[in-house]
């Protein structure tokens, strides 16, 4: 069921597929947009229709959509979604930096002031299937940051309502509004504006490869949080490492797509004998058992290794969106880690819970990206402005060195908005210090 390697055939191995081996999708996604930019309302609901067989009156979720879809949701569920957005808003709140000015001897001011964008755009999968979580994991770090307006897009269901528990999620973690589409149309009406649906500065959320091309191509029209490629699950194994366990784990992800990939390295021949046979007998049992199994063919791998020093340069190198370690001591590895999402400590700290409980959100670099990115976070929705005082004397002191540099540039408007000034302090008779 998984395909097993030792440590340097699967460094030489492993390939990634990347978001330019789609090159039919990139061209869809393309018309899309420019059809939703010149028709906006008309060219949403046509693609609805014709991708999600539903032709819909309105866009945007009616309170009385909202009030029945509080009816619907069990109390136990509402309440869980309220504790575990609670849990995501204490997380997020660690992660708020004040702005700030430093005043220096001369007079100078200098400082960095923090401002949230004033709207940001969801993205949450829909369709046939329910993500309240994605809605809590989205939303409210957006809120946390001071985000005023958030709209969520989400494709609706065959009856052309939205699945109760994400609009009940939506009410919990703060967005403002909920729009009933889908697909890079979706993401195109929140780049450029509709009739019915306000262009944003900051889309965020998983999607499809649609979706992911869409967000690259209106990225710096807006800003965007990553290119979310399928899900992974790495687990890192010792001889400590109970088969059940890091099965169940691997099959956590593996149910999600055919795409998403499972990989176990691990030191311990005993698991690499075992893992096999359990994969076999927990796949059995899962309802998406045809995606589970295509998943770990595919694109999962059992690794064996000499060392954990091995096991840790192949997870540098896949940086995986979760690393799980299960370790005798996996605090001791931790400072050797540098490339991965979010990390799992012990195997008692399974990846579902940090998919719908602990706190971080659980939008994370894939295909690689946490070599060079991070989850999301309050950052993703903040903007920085750099702050730059200067009194006349602070400028006089520093100007030489200023015009200096401009002259060596090249860029004479430079040094002359500087020395223009010199010059006419020079004429009041303001000498530094004075």
């Amino acid at each position: 069921m998984l395909r097993t390697f030792n440590g340097s055939t699967f460094r030489k191995e492993f390939n990634r597929r990347g978001f330019d081996d789609y090159p039919e999708a990139l061209s869809s996604v393309r018309e899309i947009i420019a059809d939703v930019r010149k028709n906006g309302d008309d060219a949403v609901f046509s693609y609805t229709g014709k991708f999600d067989k539903v032709k819909l009156a309105e866009l945007q979720v009616s309170d009385e959509e909202f009030e029945k879809a509080e009816a619907a949701v069990e109390p136990e569920v509402r309440n869980i979604l309220v504790r575990a957005a609670e849990n995501v808003a204490f997380f997020h709140r660690k992660q708020l930096s004040n702005s700030w000015l430093e005043h220096d001897k001369d007079g100078v001011v200098l400082g960095q002031r923090m401002t949230p964008v004033d709207r940001a755009g969801v993205y949450v999968p829909g369709g046939g299937a329910a993500y309240p979580s994605s809605v809590i994991m989205t939303v409210i770090p957006a809120r946390v940051a001071g985000v005023q307006e958030i709209a969520v897009v989400t494709p609706p269901q065959a009856d052309g309502s939205i699945n109760p528990y994400t609009l009940v999620a939506a009410k919990i973690a703060g967005a403002k509004a909920v729009y009933k589409c889908g697909g890079a149309q979706a993401v195109a009406a929140l780049a450029y504006g509709t009739e019915s649906i306000p262009a944003v500065d900051m889309i965020v959320g998983p999607g499809n490869i649609y979706v992911t091309l869409a967000k690259r191509e209106v990225s710096g029209v807006v800003g965007i949080d990553m290119l979310a490629g399928p899900s992974e699950v790495l687990v890192l194994a010792d001889d400590s490492a109970r088969a059940d366990f890091v099965a169940a784990d691997l099959l956590s992800q593996a149910e999600h797509d055919p795409l998403a990939a499972a990989y176990c390295i691990t030191t311990s021949k005993r698991l690499a004998e075992e893992l096999p046979v359990e994969l076999r007998k927990q796949c059995a049992l899962l309802e998406r058992n045809d995606v589970a199994q295509q998943s770990l063919q595919g694109q999962g791998a059992l690794v064996f290794v000499e060392s954990l020093d091995e096991g840790l340069e192949i997870v540098n190198m896949l940086a995986p969106e979760h690393l799980e370690l299960h370790l005798t001591n996996p605090w001791a590895v931790m400072g050797q880690i540098r490339n991965a999402g979010a990390i799992f400590v012990g195997a008692y700290t399974p990846e579902p819970v940090g998919d719908y409980w602990a706190g971080p959100s659980h939008v994370l670099p894939t295909s690689g990206a946490g070599r060079f990115s991070s989850p999301l976070s309050v950052d993703d929705f903040i903007k920085k402005s750099s702050i730059i005082c200067y009194p006349p004397e602070a400028l006089l002191k520093s100007s030489p060195e200023i015009e200096e540099l401009a002259r060596i540039e090249g860029l004479t408007a430079h040094g002359r908005a500087v020395k223009i000034r010199r010059d006419y302090l020079a004429k009041q008779k303001l000498n530094p210090g004075s």
